[in-house]
């Protein structure tokens, strides 16, 4: 046997020698060894700030060290994760509930309501005094089955607190798998105690219009529920059903359309503009105003269908945002009385933007005016005719008023 051979065999005895000892002795002492919570440093990438920011991220690199470390639970250390909550935490410091970072599940979930389906409860929310709020429940979805009204605000989902909650969180909280149940505490307005509400989740589909004849014909009930992506379509058709009521050679009785936005907490803008122009001829709708003071104003774009048709809009405080665009055009412009309740008051516009690795960002860009340059945020539109839904009863009594108001023209 060779000298070579034999360092070999002495060395791989001297391997098998130390590896039996260090078990004796973690074996003695009952020291446990487990691979199952221990997750690799992260490799940082794409660290360097634009060389227009000038920022010490010490502290923050300080504070990941030390959580990566010390937490007891290592499975919770996602980095991934991690750095989208700090990017939320960074989007939500300005104190702004309309300005949000979607991580790509958050993302595609807005996406799937403006498409109009998805699974949850059917409910918009919104944020009012830094709470969650419910902007409207959508009509006929479990939300509103359940009791849940518009105004109400959210304190708790399941036995979560939404304190400092965003719009994104809360929506993510209350979907889920339809026929799963979710219990939500809620503050009904005018209320002091909060009541626990079960719903049970459906899949949701949500129609942007609908059409409905009352008074034996004689109005037109026009509903618009939402402004999404299908909205544009949906509405073309609904206004051709209704021309093909009212054109018809024998029509006598028809006295004219009720433009229901209730419980509608808007959309986008271009959308409003798109509503507006079906009853407008000419002039502006609305005036878009950024940061730096700048107006562009947006005028009626197209040759509507119902420029001549009497007009009366429904709205309620669930009525928000594009809806509210609508309602305040019409009204300034003296083409409809506006039956119902306050508005809710929102006047910004969010500018939607798609990021790397299917996350998006909310940002407020601007702010919305009315063509008589009111800013209606916080405020809300105040119809010409107001009038609570009494909801002791199974009338709908602001439609009741908004025909006889109609009628009455």
């Amino acid at each position: 046997m060779t000298l070579k051979k034999i360092r070999s065999i002495v060395f791989i005895l001297t391997l098998i020698i130390l590896a039996a000892g260090a078990g004796f002795w973690f074996g003695q002492r009952e020291v446990s060894v487990s691979w199952r919570n221990f997750k690799p440093q992260a490799v940082i990438t794409n660290k360097q700030a634009p060389a227009t920011i000038e920022v010490d991220f010490s502290l923050f690199w300080d504070v990941w060290q030390r959580v990566s470390r010390d937490y007891i639970d290592k499975t919770k250390l996602e980095p991934q994760k991690m750095v989208w909550g700090a990017i939320a935490g960074m989007v939500q410091s300005l104190g702004d509930p309309y300005t949000v970072f979607l991580s790509p599940k958050e993302n595609q979930e807005v996406k799937d309501d403006l498409g109009g389906v998805f699974e949850g409860i059917g409910a918009q929310l919104g944020m009012k005094d830094k709470k969650i709020v419910v902007i409207a429940p959508l009509e006929g979805m479990p939300a509103e089955k359940a009791g849940i009204k518009a105004g109400d605000f959210i304190l708790k989902v399941d036995t979560e607190e939404t304190t400092g909650w965003t719009l994104p969180e809360a929506v993510a909280k209350i979907r889920g798998p339809r026929g799963s149940k979710v219990v939500l505490t809620v503050l009904h307005q005018n209320q002091e105690q909060p009541v626990e509400i079960t719903i049970i989740r459906e899949e949701i589909k949500v129609p942007s219009v609908e059409v409905e004849m009352e008074e034996n014909g004689q109005v037109v009930h026009l509903k618009l529920m939402r402004f999404g992506d299908q909205t544009s379509e949906e509405w073309e058709a609904a206004v051709n059903e209704i021309n093909q009521i009212t054109k018809q050679p024998n029509n006598q009785t028809t006295k004219g359309v009720i433009l229901d936005l209730r419980n509608n907490p808007g959309g986008y803008l271009q959308g409003a503009v798109f509503i507006v122009s079906e009853f407008l001829e000419n002039g502006p709708v609305v005036i878009q105003e950024n940061a730096q003071g700048q107006r562009q104003t947006f005028d009626v774009n197209r040759r509507g269908q119902l420029t001549e048709v009497p007009l009366v809009v429904l709205i309620n405080q669930g009525s928000a945002s594009a809806s509210e665009i609508v309602a305040g055009v019409l009204q300034e412009r003296g083409r409809a009385k506006i039956v119902g309740e306050k508005s809710f008051g929102k006047g910004s516009i969010q500018e939607a933007e798609d990021l790397s690795q299917g996350a998006g960002l909310h940002i407020t860009t601007s702010k919305w005016l009315l063509p008589s340059g009111k800013w209606i945020n916080g405020q809300g539109i105040e119809p010409s005719v107001k009038i609570e839904d009494d909801q002791e009863t199974e009338k709908d009594e602001q439609l009741e008023k908004a025909i006889e108001v109609l009628c009455s023209e």
